[in-house]
């Protein structure tokens, strides 16, 4: 009976999480066309990521604790219930700011839901890591690789099915939740935002928070600016462009990951990763002709690169999982808010090429960084490990 119900929490989490991440990439092959029906410029189309993003990043502080204070599922719940209404606004917006602002909203209940999906996830298969993670991946990668197939297909009826869609699916997530999820059984005691904060003064968990922050810098240029580059594409085509996509980033992340950190150490895969990501912006910026595939092979690298990431952001911090998500996906999501405005702009002022040469350099960055500071975080990884492999009902 017990393991029944821990595989029925288990499995309504990961609907939850693959709808909710439905959501980010629904809006991708739509974007040209909300540009067009709204008369809106690719700077002012790229305010539906970065309002959404930043809500999210800020919503960070906020959400360990209410979900420590009130209780993981009630916090799942909040969050399914605050996207479903949302998601409907977005589809009933009048104007390109409006929306934006909706969007806002949406990404606090996506924050709400995200940031306790894994802990509770990790709580409910008894603190198993690696397990938990890959089941958390699995359900992102397929929901970034549905949500545009949904916003593709309904898209070619009108450019507002697709949230409505949305919303019902979270409707459905909601009752899932409420029917199969239990609160785990090792609790967390109550935290507060300035917990998230202290967790920042660590250095390994800001180093690996701020690598991640470049290397989302990137990944939201692909998903949030690219569809505006790919020119002659229908919506439907959109959608499949990034199904495809979505579909890589699932397989790397669930799949080949596992297999790869068997022959090589994780921080030296994912130093290769970002260096190979890297260069694959400049093929994106200098052979406009090929980007539609280098799109579909990034999606590769993306999974490999998110797997490698939300273990690192476990294993290198001393504190609790909530506080560790929180603290990590907070720096993460503000380099996600800032890379779609910052690629509408500039492509809108020196031409849609422009924002790969720019992301390019970022990227190699990031990958040079986590090389310098690998010795750190293998040296905290190692100092946690009796930590992350021992019961224990604060963590």
């Amino acid at each position: 009976m017990v393991i029944s119900r821990k595989f029925g929490g288990t499995s309504a989490i990961a609907f939850s999480t693959f709808i909710a991440f439905m959501g980010i990439g629904v809006v991708d092959p739509l974007l040209p066309l909300i540009g067009r029906e709204m008369g809106a410029s690719p700077f002012q189309v790229e305010w539906l990521f970065t309002s959404y993003i930043a809500v999210m990043s800020l919503s960070m502080f906020i959400s360990g604790y209410f979900s420590t204070r009130f209780g993981s599922k009630k916090t799942l719940i909040i969050g399914l219930l605050v996207v479903v209404l949302f998601a409907t606004l977005s589809g009933l917006s009048p104007n390109i700011s409006v929306f934006a602002i909706f969007r806002g909203g949406w990404g606090l209940g996506n924050a709400f839901f995200t940031s306790t999906a894994l802990s509770i996830i990790v709580g409910i298969s008894a603190g198993k890591l690696e397990k938990s993670i890959t089941i958390y991946e699995a359900a992102l990668g397929l929901g970034i690789a549905s949500g545009p197939l949904l916003g593709g297909f309904l898209g070619t009826f009108d450019w507002r099915y697709p949230f409505f869609g949305t919303a019902t699916l979270m409707a459905i997530g909601f009752v899932v939740t409420m029917m199969f999820v239990r609160e785990p059984e090792n609790k967390e005691k109550p935290r507060t935002p300035v917990e998230v904060v202290e967790a920042l003064s660590n250095s390994s968990v800001r180093t690996n928070s701020l690598i991640a922050l470049g290397y989302n810098f990137g990944f939201f240029t692909i998903l949030a600016y690219t569809p505006l580059t790919l020119s002659g594409l229908t919506t439907i085509e959109l959608g499949i462009t990034y199904f495809l996509w979505g579909i890589l980033v699932a397989f790397s992340s669930v799949i080949l990951v596992p297999r790869l950190i068997r022959v090589i150490e994780r921080l030296k895969l994912l130093e290769i990763n970002l260096f190979v990501f890297a260069l694959l912006f400049i093929i994106m910026g200098e052979f406009p002709a090929y980007r539609l595939e280098a799109v579909v092979v990034s999606g590769l690298l993306c999974g490999i690169s998110n797997a490698s990431f939300t273990s690192l952001a476990m294993e290198v911090s001393p504190f609790s999982r909530s506080v560790s998500s929180a603290a990590y996906n907070f720096l993460r999501w503000a380099g996600a808010a800032i890379a779609p405005i910052l690629a509408g702009f500039l492509g809108q002022m020196y031409g849609f090429s422009f924002p790969f040469f720019v992301v390019a350099p970022v990227i190699f960055v990031t990958s040079g960084a986590l090389f310098f500071y690998a010795p750190k975080l293998r040296y905290s990884i190692e100092a946690n490990y009796s930590r992350l492999t021992r019961p224990n009902v604060n963590q």
